[in-house]
Formats: structure tokens, C-alpha cells, sequence
């Protein structure tokens, strides 16, 4: 009796064992992987965002400074600001790409206002003004990290849902599992803005 609960047990052990090797738990590990690496866009993105008021503040204290500029970063945070995400985002094209779009909005508005801060030699000149700009600079390479390393992620959790034996194991053990939506974003809004004011072109306001 000992003897056949012992092979019983050794044969289950030995199962487990096996299912693992053949990557029955990939789903979910790639799923938590990809759902991290969305946790670390979004704190990029909020560190972008706390920046923004600062550099408004400071950037006001320019004489005459583009008005119109300093209202479409002001708005584009806003507008990022105030959307709500859904729980469903990471299954949900549509939210993805509307929060795409309102993350692009920003970087646009800020690379606008760092390029017309070259025609202000003060503004340039201003040491609050440099470290925000250095804080700014940084945090966007860490925001391209940050969506190059979901893209990543996200695209291995979906191949293992489209392929074998990742698709089998989903259908029996993973019913819930859904591919996560891609985040995509075109040539310019992968672009850091532009902060170095040594060499950027000067624009007419």
C-alpha cells in the first residue's frame, strides 16, 4: 500500500514536472510580465506629466514667451490628465490607441516649447529652467525604454496565445487569456524632443 501511494505520488510529481517543461505556465507569466511593463509606461508618463507644471511656471517668467505655446502643453496635459483609463485597456484597441494619442499630443506640445525656448537667452539661461530640462530629456529616454520594453513583452505573451502548445494550454487551463493590444506609436511621437539648445534651429514664434 505505502509502496503504490509512493509510485502514485512520484507519477504525479513527475507530471507536474513535465506539463512545466512544456511551458503550461507561459501564459500566465508572460501576461504578468507584459501587465509590469505597462505599469512602467505608465510611471514614466506620470513623471512626464508632474514635470509639466513646473515648466510652465518657469517658462511663464520669459518676457512675451508664445502664449499659444505654453496653451497647448497646458491643454495636452490636461487632456492626459483627465482620461480615465479602463480596466480593459491592454485587450481594448481603441483605448490604447486614444491613449496613445493623448501621450502623443503632449510630446508634440512639449518639443514645440522647447524649441521656441531657443529664442529666449534668459529663459535659456534660467537654472530652474535647465534642470527641468534635464529632468525632461531623461524622462522621455525612459519613456522610450519603458514602450520598447512592453512592445517587447506584450509581443511575446501574444505569440504564446497564437502558437503550440501555448494556444493549447490557454484554451484548457486559461479560457480568460486575450491577445493585449499593441502599443504603437508613429515615428514622431517615438522621437525625444528636442532639448538641446546648443543646436536646435531657432523657429519664429
Amino acid at each position: 500500500m505505502a509502496i503504490g501511494r509512493f509510485l502514485k505520488s512520484l507519477v504525479a510529481v513527475s507530471l507536474l514536472v513535465s506539463l512545466a517543461a512544456c511551458g503550461i505556465n507561459n501564459v500566465p507569466t508572460y501576461e504578468e510580465q507584459a501587465k509590469a511593463a505597462w505599469s512602467n509606461v505608465l510611471n514614466q508618463y506620470q513623471r512626464r506629466a508632474d514635470l509639466v507644471p513646473n515648466l510652465v511656471a518657469t517658462v511663464k517668467g520669459a518676457a512675451d514667451f508664445e502664449k499659444s505655446t505654453l496653451e497647448a502643453v497646458v491643454n495636452a496635459r490636461a487632456k492626459v490628465g483627465t482620461m480615465q483609463l479602463p480596466s480593459d485597456i491592454l485587450t481594448n484597441p481603441q483605448a490604447m490607441q486614444q491613449f496613445q494619442a493623448n501621450q502623443s499630443g503632449l510630446t508634440s506640445a512639449l518639443s514645440r516649447l522647447m524649441v521656441v525656448a531657443e529664442q529666449y537667452p534668459n529663459l535659456k539661461a534660467n537654472e530652474n529652467f535647465q534642470t527641468l530640462q534635464a529632468q525632461l530629456e531623461g524622462t522621455e529616454n525612459r519613456i522610450a525604454v519603458a514602450r520598447r520594453d512592453f512592445i517587447e513583452a506584450v509581443r511575446i505573451y501574444n505569440t504564446e496565445l497564437r502558437t503550440i502548445p501555448g494556444r493549447w494550454w490557454a484554451s484548457m487551463f486559461y479560457p480568460d487569456a486575450k491577445e493585449m493590444a499593441q502599443f504603437q506609436a508613429d515615428d514622431a511621437a517615438m522621437s525625444v524632443p528636442k532639448v538641446d539648445f546648443g543646436t536646435a534651429p531657432a523657429t519664429n514664434p
